[in-house]
């Protein structure tokens, strides 16, 4: 048990790891739950714990969702079920790998965000807007990662669409059709059992389209969300303890020629960042060719855009 949670310490201590990171976090919130669901179901207090579960789940009633906003946050971290979140973390590692060698750490954060911002307000839209949702509009919950990993299963297809997964019985397929069969999937399932789990995964196909072409064209809609995440790392991160410095006044302090830099992590002179024109060529080849294509140089660059 203890190497567990050193194990999820782990993950968290160190840097450009957020795939990891996600899962972690999904997977201790459902952990957590069901054993606090096996509790208080067998102490006699079920019905409490399903009160409870309002607390994380968004509610399609907006009288309700109004008074527990937070839930648009919270609901796609929560699942109940074990098939629920297996099929979901196993997607999010497959695609969500892809996304982050190419697009970096922080664009798969956002593509997870907002997939399950657009899917939530997707659910909470349709549930007051259509008739035939709007008679179970009272009694809906949603809960699950479905609609952000959905919206980076689009978005990995979107940037490389001819990419190829052996899959069990099937064996090579482009990333493109998978895709299209969950959509069609999400479709079909609309007006099914699971009409609200699968209106979000539309709403969440629909961002992670979205954000690959707007990202192509230069723009990254995910820079509010990096700028909150931003803001509370910096709340929460440990300030660094005052350097007392030693100076030798037999030494006089000389400032290093700024021609005589170098990016230790580039490898090249000064630090400048690509420009969106140059990032948007490497994205339109990879699309074309696949990563593999990529000059050294142009992995470097697209490595240090990612770190932005």
């Amino acid at each position: 048990m203890t190497s567990i949670f050193d194990d999820i310490r782990s993950s968290f201590s160190r840097g450009n790891n957020a795939l990891h990171q996600l899962i972690a976090i999904n997977v201790v919130v459902f952990a957590v739950l069901v054993i606090l669901r096996t509790i208080m179901t067998m102490s006699g207090s079920g019905a409490t714990f399903t009160y409870l579960i309002t607390f994380l789940s968004v509610s399609s009633n907006l009288d309700i969702f109004i008074w527990r906003p937070w839930t648009l946050f919270t609901y796609f971290f929560t699942h109940l079920e074990f098939l629920h979140i297996i099929f979901n973390m196993l997607n999010l590692y497959w695609f969500g790998m892809l996304v982050r060698e190419y697009l970096g750490d922080k664009r798969l954060v956002n593509l997870y965000v907002l997939g399950g911002l657009v899917g939530g307000l997707f659910y909470l839209l349709t549930y007051n807007t259509i008739p035939y949702l709007q008679v179970r509009a009272d009694n809906s919950l949603m809960m699950g990662a479905s609609g952000s990993v959905i919206a980076i299963m689009v978005a990995a297809a979107t940037l490389l669409p001819n990419y190829t997964f052996n899959l069990l019985l099937f064996g090579p397929i482009r990333i493109k059709y998978i895709a299209a069969v969950m959509v069609l999937l999400s479709i079909s399932g609309a007006t099914g059992g699971n009409a609200g789990g699968n209106i979000a995964h539309l709403g969440g196909a629909l961002l992670g389209f979205l954000y690959i072409k707007q990202l192509q064209s230069g723009t990254d809609l995910g820079r509010p969300v990096q700028a909150v995440l931003d803001f509370f790392r910096g709340l929460f991160a440990r300030r660094s303890p005052l350097k007392v410095a030693y100076k030798n006044p037999n030494r006089p302090f000389s400032a290093p020629s700024s021609a005589s830099t170098t990016n230790p992590v580039a490898g090249f002179s000064g630090s400048t960042t690509p420009s969106e024109d140059e990032i948007n060529m490497i994205l339109d080849k990879i699309s074309n060719s696949g990563y593999e294509s990529l000059t050294k140089e142009e992995k470097q660059k697209l490595f240090r855009a990612s770190q932005k």
